[in-house]
């Protein structure tokens, strides 16, 4: 359940109770696809470095270890060793990533697996089986997102198609929930608003959805290509018609920047598996912009990554041991700055809430903007 605590202007300051804790709004989902952040960290590093909820890939954990398996153990809760919420993606992203690997139809997808070729199908109902199996606090509807740019009439015909899958998606979503061998009955589902870059498909699409009383709305198919000002408008054509009462997603997104023009157009959750993944190649967030830990210069700084940072890395090696471990090729390396990457990402939206309960959100926002932009 989504709860507004307070707003400034279109950002929004609120909790979400799920069944296992209550995250604060806005936040930063922590991407662990396969049940663990690439970088070597466990469920017991996202709790040091301040994550409230993990995020995990319905497609990718039915093709291994399986979610019957999942199940079996308990639930992704139980299988991880995390105790706080978790959302799933539906599976969908992959109709999108797999293009050449699959075929769409009204019934479903049909997928060659990444792994080992074998024909997989996944429609509504297996996605919310799988989701089900896998126990996740937030499900996520199954969706297709388009190419962009893609012709008129697909996106239109695609945008059709995802909001019936939706009906579907939510009728066996509740039957799910009343089975006695359920894994986790308090699981909820967001609905996912597409539509490409056509805004007029875009209102149309979330109008519909938001009828279906879904437990919160994403807004799915940007960050895939298209310049950063395309998404904001699409951001602020949709935002008005979602429900004020409903949390709101910005899914795949983004930069520092990104997350900080979502909130201050009414967005709630972001993930982005970006700072995991340009932590992995040296690239690092400072207060103050990025820096790339691999440059000869910081072969003998002494300091840390952040000299304000309070993440493991900051508080016990420099810049000079970071640099040699990637120039060694250690896996310490990338441990270490991926610990630090995610570290920023939530310690930003801590200070975002704390700007929007002291009422200067707007100061922070032009401020921040400008300061992370810079390359050290």
């Amino acid at each position: 359940m989504f709860t507004l605590l307070k707003t400034e202007g279109r950002a929004r300051r609120g909790t979400l109770t799920c069944a296992h804790g209550t995250a604060q709004t806005p936040a930063f989902m922590n991407v662990g696809t396969q049940a663990a952040i690439k970088g070597a960290l466990s469920a017991r590093d996202l709790e040091e470095i301040g994550c409230q909820i993990e995020l995990s890939n319905t497609y990718h954990l039915h093709l291994r270890p399986g979610d019957a398996l999942i199940k079996e153990m308990g639930g992704l809760h139980q299988f991880m060793g995390w105790q706080g919420p978790i959302l799933t993606d539906s599976g969908g992203f992959q109709v999108f990533s797999l293009a050449s690997m699959r075929k769409i139809k009204e019934e479903g997808v049909t997928f060659a697996s990444h792994i080992d070729g074998r024909k997989i199908f996944m429609g509504p109902e297996e996605s919310m089986q799988i989701q089900s199996n896998l126990g996740s606090d937030i499900a996520m509807a199954f969706d297709e997102c388009v190419e962009n740019p893609a012709p008129y009439d697909y996106v239109k015909q695609s945008c059709e198609r995802t909001l019936r899958w939706l009906v579907r998606c939510k009728k066996e979503h509740d039957r799910l929930n009343q089975l006695p061998d359920t894994v986790n009955p308090q699981q909820m589902l967001f609905g996912i608003n597409q539509g490409g870059v056509v805004p007029e498909l875009r209102v149309w699409h979330m109008k519909q959805i938001a009828a279906l009383d879904c437990d919160g709305y994403a807004i799915g198919g940007l960050a895939v290509g298209e310049p950063a000002e395309t998404m904001y408008e699409i951001i602020d054509a949709v935002e008005p018609h979602m429900p004020k009462d409903k949390i709101r997603y910005l899914m795949g997104v983004g930069t520092p920047e990104n997350i900080l023009e979502g909130v201050a157009r009414g967005i709630d959750l972001f993930d982005c598996v970006l700072p995991a993944r340009n932590a992995r190649h040296g690239k690092l967030y400072t207060w103050h912009g990025t820096l790339n830990i691999k440059n000869e210069k910081y072969k003998n700084d002494p300091r840390p990554i952040d000299p304000t940072c309070t993440c493991p890395a900051c508080r016990n090696f420099s810049r000079a041991y970071l640099r040699h471990l990637f120039a060694a090729g250690e896996m310490l390396a990338m441990r270490l700055a991926v610990l630090h990457n995610l570290h920023f990402y939530n310690e930003l939206m801590a200070r975002i809430r704390q700007a929007l309960e002291e009422d200067r959100f707007q100061e922070f926002y032009r401020v921040s903007v400008e300061e992370l932009r810079q390359k050290l």
